[in-house]
């Protein structure tokens, strides 16, 4: 195989701080607009008469467009430059927002077409403008991309609902407000679009990859850490609901699964960017999530301590996953091109987990399957993880 030449460069240091704050806010934005959904579900399904299944499909829906259409976002990285395809990232997720203004099904799953199409987009190419502008601080960069992820979604799974309420919002404005949050990513990110044409061009060597075994590798642990972060987010509550615990307490711990989550997504990247390689922390990150699954399982009377450990594994390994995509390619236009592989792939792996989980205790009358599932699936992640972790490049022929 043959390796492309790097196309990567380096931003003024003048530039640095500014281009570090402008991927935070468009990171922050790229959890929002669908993590609100949830908590509104049921508000929305009686709104707009959606049934079981429309709701499981408006719920899914972002994780699908993530895995069908995030492949075009390296096409529109190589017309218009990074910068402009990432700024075109928020001006869909505004568009989707306003959509979602419209009290209809159309405007509510057109919206979120339009909503999961820019952070498709937004979550394969910021990896790329990573390793492009910041090579001397990839594991910071990831630290703070991570921990943007996980803050977006901590936030709008805790403020949308209380907020909606206190200002006598509909679901549809409530929805819909989240596009002012981008429009603010939007404003601090227009400079950047401004000095496109001043910098190099990256992002514009297609790698393919689909012979590259550390792409395998990286790709099978982020689609499957994703499979155990999406399944938790959607039936964690119901699985507290279901042993007891009130409504109240179980969204506390939905709440309390992002949180914890937010401080290892942000310190893990900075760690793994120290160490040659990252295989024995993935080896430990198996045994915790080992332990947290394992431990609804065999003592169900301590949910708090669950929940925080699970909580700490996922924001790990979402730390580990994003700086995998970074660590293991020798250039923006590799990463760009893992970062398709992985993202597309993996979230394809993932959108079925909530399904799956759903479906086992339909057919069982109980959780302990569903469980059990995810105590199965961690198998194959602890083997991803350490061979996505061990030393190496990815390779790729140019086309």
């Amino acid at each position: 195989m043959t390796t492309a030449a790097p196309a990567s460069s380096t931003r003024a240091p003048s530039r640095g701080l500014w281009a570090a704050i402008a991927v935070v806010l468009l990171a922050l934005n790229l959890r929002p607009a669908i993590v609100a959904v949830s908590p509104l579900l049921d508000e929305i399904s009686d709104a707009v008469q959606l049934t079981a299944f429309s709701a499981g499909l408006l719920v899914t829906l972002p994780v699908l467009c993530f895995a069908a259409l995030g492949p075009l976002a390296p096409v529109l990285a190589r017309h218009v430059g990074l910068e402009r395809a990432l700024g075109l990232v928020l001006v869909l997720i505004i568009a989707g927002c306003a959509l979602r203004l419209v009290p209809s099904p159309f405007g509510l799953f057109g919206g979120t077409v339009l909503v999961g199409t820019g952070i498709a987009f937004g979550n394969i190419l910021l990896p790329g403008l990573i390793k492009r502008d910041f090579p001397h601080r990839v594991g910071l960069m990831s630290g703070l991309f991570s921990m943007s992820l996980a803050g977006g979604a901590t936030l709008a799974a805790g403020i949308t609902v209380p907020v909606a309420r206190a200002g006598g919002l509909d679901w549809n404005v409530a929805l819909g407000a989240w596009g002012i949050f981008a429009v603010i990513a939007l404003a601090a990110w227009l400079p950047m679009m401004r000095s496109a044409g001043r910098t190099a061009a990256s992002g514009g060597v297609a790698v393919a990859l689909h012979r590259d075994r550390v792409a395998w590798y990286v790709t099978a642990f982020f689609g499957l850490q994703s499979f155990n972060f999406y399944a938790t987010t959607a039936w964690l509550p119901t699985i507290l609901i279901a042993r007891g615990a009130d409504t109240v307490f179980a969204g506390g711990m939905l709440a309390l699964i992002n949180v914890v989550s937010i401080v290892p997504a942000l310190v893990v990247p900075m760690l793994l960017d120290r160490m040659r390689s990252q295989a024995g922390f993935a080896i430990g990150l198996g045994v915790l999530f080992f332990v947290a699954v394992g431990g609804f399982l065999a003592v169900p009377s301590a949910p708090v301590l669950w929940v925080t450990l699970l909580g700490i594994a996922q924001g790990a390994s979402l730390g580990l996953g994003l700086t995998l995509l970074v660590l293991r390619a020798p250039d923006a236009d590799h990463t760009t091109s893992l970062s398709r592989m992985a993202q597309s792939w993996g979230y394809l792996l993932a959108a079925p987990a909530p399904l799956l989980l759903g479906l086992l205790n339909d057919v069982t009358g109980a959780w302990t399957a569903s469980l059990m599932l995810l105590l199965v699936m961690l198998v194959p992640q602890f083997v991803a993880g350490y061979l996505a972790g061990r030393p190496g490049l990815v390779q790729g022929r140019l086309h």
